[in-house]
């Protein structure tokens, strides 16, 4: 009886730790794959006038939202470089 009540009790020590571990890529961000960060670079390059021209003043996740937003005014090179994000985001991580 004893020894049931201890590998209970380690069963829910164990199983307990795996709940506040912290989720896999970060709380649902995508990992960043250095395919990912170049993307996330030329996007940045191609877009640079368009956000200053739709989103001037906003910052980060604020901005990209923004530009989500916007999408259908943005200049030719920055739909390109938008798509080329948007793939890389969603291809799966390699190895």
């Amino acid at each position: 009886m004893k020894l049931q009540i201890a590998i209970t009790l380690a069963a829910l020590a164990i199983g307990g730790s795996a709940f506040a571990q912290e989720p896999a890529g970060g709380g649902g961000r995508p990992p960043q794959t250095p395919e990912m960060q170049a993307a996330r670079q030329a996007m940045r390059q191609a877009c640079a006038a368009d956000m200053k021209t739709l989103c001037d003043g906003k910052q980060g996740r604020e901005e990209m939202m923004c530009m989500r937003d916007n999408a259908e005014k943005v200049s030719s090179p920055c739909k390109d470089a938008m798509m080329k994000m948007r793939a890389a985001r969603q291809a799966p991580p390699a190895g």
